[in-house]
């Protein structure tokens, strides 16, 4: 799986999976996909693949079968697409939580926290009603809240890349690709 950058004359292999970890409405499946195809590799996003086995929504799912059945389910989707070719993976934004998740992904793959303040976010998800963990008396301080307990967990991500606010998604899965060239192991320059 290549990626060809023209302008630079350089081409690039994706050695490893590339699973996008952070908040809600940090950009996971929106630089995902355009960072999928900067690489010409597949996007899956995790919390889709769950809803199409499922046949219902993530909403529906913690609402019926509750939030330990979720993720009992989204750890096994995680393994699975893992083993698969190597592509950008999006996952729900508590799956970096769990420490199986955590190692599996380090192990075959890598983990990119896609950063973002809590501001960012809350602009992003305010007016979505897909978010159960929002369903709240005070969202943006739920919001904030689980800002704070995640960070710790998401700082384990192997790459770190920092939102802006105003920055489009092109230029933040570039900024994604930059950092990822960094790593040889993860993206190997080739003769173009």
């Amino acid at each position: 799986m290549f990626f060809k950058q023209e302008d630079a004359g350089l081409a690039w292999k994706l050695n490893r999976t590339v699973a996008l970890v952070g908040m809600m409405g940090a950009g996971k499946t929106a630089v995902g996909m355009a960072l999928a195809r900067k690489l010409s590799v597949p996007f899956v996003d995790s919390d889709a693949e769950i809803e199409e086995a499922a046949n219902r929504t993530i909403a529906e799912i913690f609402e019926r079968d509750g939030e330990a059945f979720f993720r009992e389910k989204e750890a096994q989707v995680i393994s699975r697409l893992l083993d698969g070719s190597r592509v950008i993976l999006s996952t729900g934004g508590g799956a970096f939580l769990a420490e199986r998740n955590r190692e599996a992904i380090a192990a075959r793959g890598v983990a990119v926290w896609l950063k973002a303040d809590a501001d960012l976010l809350w602009n992003r998800v305010r007016h979505k009603t897909n978010r159960p963990l929002l369903r709240t008396e005070n969202p943006y301080e739920t919001l904030s809240a689980l800002c704070t307990t995640r960070a710790p967990f998401y700082s384990k991500a192997g790459v770190i890349v920092e939102a802006e606010t105003g920055m489009p998604i092109e230029a933040m899965a570039q900024k994604v690709l930059s950092a990822l060239a960094a790593h040889q192991d993860i993206l190997e320059e080739i003769p173009a």
